[in-house]
């Protein structure tokens, strides 16, 4: 089977989409495109992404076609919206030389289609191609649900911790003479590198606990299931409560709450995180806290695309893009959004719901951030402390990044100014 994971309204998914394709959220214990790709096993998977993504996804995905036409024009293929999260029994499998879509309130999930409907097909008109397709072709229910805003990642995150765990995992492992064990022995699953310090607590009793390749817990940390502590991952002292997803070599100390770190980022020191998602390569100085419920018990907004929007929730928490800073002290009301490359310094009160990409936040004022030349050299040496590379792909998303937000921060300090004029 040919699989080719698109995106689709990567805006509304901001400002986590702003440095990935959407398919590579975190939901769970995987990305939304392995659960996408388990129900669509492909012996050759490709991509359709923005053209800003483009020369990133070839790096992450070697050898895969990207926005390839003639590609795309080779045989059947399987198209499949990565804001998708697929059912947790797999849709029903297409049949081979039958044009078909699966449906999903009406919007496109996946298509199954030859070649002569993909003619002219490109990350613009894909668009128009996902309008025909629903009009045209024999329509099936795809069942799943939507991921349309990022609050919609944390909300079913520890939903799909369990899914996850019963399919991929499926049997539990011993469990360690140095940890503590409240709940099922079942539901643990402790991967045979991993480190785990005496006085470690793990309670399963809500759900599955998963200690993933070379993690470390030191002692007095309490894992509440359903959680997940990803592969090198660090977590020193804390509280990770229940629906919590820690992605890879992170450093994590004080309170966490159903809340997703995608990578590569830090929360050593105390202070609380809940019902948030933070991006990769991100820095919370000590004391950083955010707000993911109302005094009023009232629905949270988030402020997206220039737009308040009511998320119909009333635990909601921060959303931070890439290579974020935050200084000693700082705090996040609920519903924040924060973009890439921004830095914050506390000012005795909330930093600004709001906080356009390569923006600083100091004394209580918005400002103009740091200019490409002092971010990029500080980006490439916290990434190899990790053992990553700033590539010149990278350094090319971010500079088109820049370029793309620059309008989008002119307003946001022109409202300031007036705010405060």
């Amino acid at each position: 089977m040919r699989v080719c994971l698109f995106e689709d309204r990567a805006d509304r998914l901001k400002p986590l989409s702003l440095t990935r394709p959407v398919f590579d959220l975190r939901c769970g214990l995987t990305t939304l495109a392995s659960k996408q790709l388990r129900s669509f096993p492909a012996v050759e998977c490709g991509y359709i992404v923005r053209p800003v993504l483009e020369e990133l996804t070839r790096i992450q995905y070697p050898g895969a076609p990207v926005n390839d036409l003639h590609w795309l024009h080779a045989g059947p293929l399987v198209l499949v919206n990565g804001r998708w999260l697929p059912p947790v029994l797999s849709p029903v499998s297409p049949s081979p030389g039958e044009n078909q879509v699966g449906l999903l309130e009406y919007e496109v999930a996946f298509a199954v289609v030859g070649p002569d409907e993909v003619r002219g097909l490109t990350p613009s008109t894909l668009p128009d191609f996902l309008e025909r397709w629903k009009e045209k072709l024999p329509a099936q229910d795809a069942g799943g649900s939507w991921i349309r805003f990022a609050w919609d990642l944390v909300a079913r995150n520890g939903a799909e911790i369990a899914s996850d765990f019963a399919e991929i995992l499926g049997l539990s492992s011993a469990p360690r003479s140095t940890l503590a064990l409240v709940g099922p022995a079942k539901d643990l699953w402790v991967h045979p590198q991993a480190h785990i310090d005496p006085y470690v607590v793990a309670d399963t009793s809500a759900g599955p606990v998963v200690i993933d390749d070379a993690a470390t817990i030191t002692a007095f940390s309490r894992l509440e299931g359903p959680c997940y502590i990803g592969p090198k991952t660090q977590v020193h002292g804390a509280k990770i409560r229940a629906g919590t997803s820690l992605g890879p070599e992170c450093r994590i100390g004080g309170e966490v709450e159903a809340s997703i770190v995608h990578g590569y980022s830090n929360k050593y020191h105390d202070g609380f995180l809940g019902h948030a998602y933070v991006g990769e390569w991100v820095n919370l100085g000590a004391g950083t806290h955010n707000s993911d419920l109302r005094n009023d018990y009232g629905e949270v907004a988030v402020i997206l695309n220039g737009q308040k929007i009511g998320t119909g929730l009333n635990k909601v928490g921060c959303f931070l893009g890439d290579h974020v800073k935050t200084g000693l002290g700082t705090l996040f009301n609920t519903g924040t959004n924060v973009g890439a490359f921004c830095n914050l310094l506390p000012a005795g009160r909330f930093a600004p719901k709001f906080v356009p990409s390569f923006c600083n936040w100091w004394n209580g004022s918005l400002q103009e951030g740091f200019d490409l030349e002092q971010l990029l050299p500080t980006a490439r040496q916290v990434m190899k402390r990790r053992g990553q590379e700033l590539t010149p792909a990278h350094e090319e998303l971010y500079t088109r990044l820049h370029a793309e937000t620059s309008l989008e921060r002119r307003r946001a300090l022109r409202d300031t100014l007036r705010r405060t004029a």
